[in-house]
């Protein structure tokens, strides 16, 4: 039985390969590893020509990190320190909706997270230190274990709601490593399920009224707790075993 078929959105950017300077899709291989440790079988969503059909042929979606949300998707205008890229927001809000639509398994890290939120009918703080009065959400001593050479990362606990697929995940209390300046500030159609105790930033989002829609605000991937992965691709396999039979 082949592996289930999870989709990873990417980066467009211009990178230098030898002497050339060229446009690339391209995404830190960590998440590829973090799916196919788990069991599924990555593939690359570039953002360069949207469409729905992509999500046709997959099992289950991840949608990465990357730089920030646009604000007027929310009616907002940006703050001086938010940097956005119109394309890949266009490019993922679109599927983001589709996918949640059609009930195919999504996963959100770090700005997919908020990708989710947004999509739904969310908001996003644009800039947290202007919220809590501190950068330690992306600021560390570079000595954080949970971050794998990532010495700009913060590190905290997040606490989770009872009877919640957070809970279910990482029981009371999980530690995360954190690289990020927005934060979610209205969840839209999801629910918070999951804070940084020491200021109630949202960490973790899930839509109720869909199979496995999950949004964390840390980076996973970066880590060897591979719990989301691996929930996200045991979702994908039960949906393909589902339609299989039908």
């Amino acid at each position: 039985m082949r592996r289930p078929l999870i989709g990873l959105t990417a980066y467009a950017q211009h990178v230098h390969f030898g002497r050339n300077d060229v446009m690339a899709g391209m995404l830190p291989m960590t998440y590829v590893r973090a799916v196919h440790v788990t069991g599924g079988r990555a593939v690359l969503i570039t953002p360069d020509d949207p469409g729905t059909d992509v999500l046709e042929t997959l099992d289950g979606i991840v949608f990465t990190g990357g730089g920030d949300v646009g604000p007027g998707h929310w009616g907002a205008e940006p703050h001086p320190e938010t940097e956005v890229d119109e394309v890949r927001d266009a490019a993922e809000i679109m599927l983001m909706r589709a996918a949640l639509e059609q009930d195919l398994p999504v996963l959100g890290v770090c700005r997919g997270h908020q990708v989710m939120a947004v999509a739904t009918g969310g908001s996003l703080h644009q800039h947290l230190p202007d919220l809590i009065g501190h950068d330690r959400h992306r600021a560390a001593v570079g000595t954080d274990p949970l971050a794998a050479g990532a010495g700009d990362y913060g590190r905290h606990d997040v606490v989770t709601a009872d009877h919640s697929l957070a809970h279910d995940l990482f029981g009371r209390h999980t530690t995360v490593n954190s690289f990020h300046h927005q934060a979610v500030a209205d969840p839209g159609r999801c629910v918070a399920t999951g804070w940084c105790p020491d200021d109630r930033v949202v960490e973790i989002i899930e839509h109720p009224g869909r199979t496995f829609a999950l949004g964390v605000q840390w980076h996973p991937e970066r880590t060897s707790d591979l719990r989301v992965f691996a929930a996200l691709v045991a979702a994908a396999m039960n949906r393909r075993k589902v339609a299989a039979a039908a």
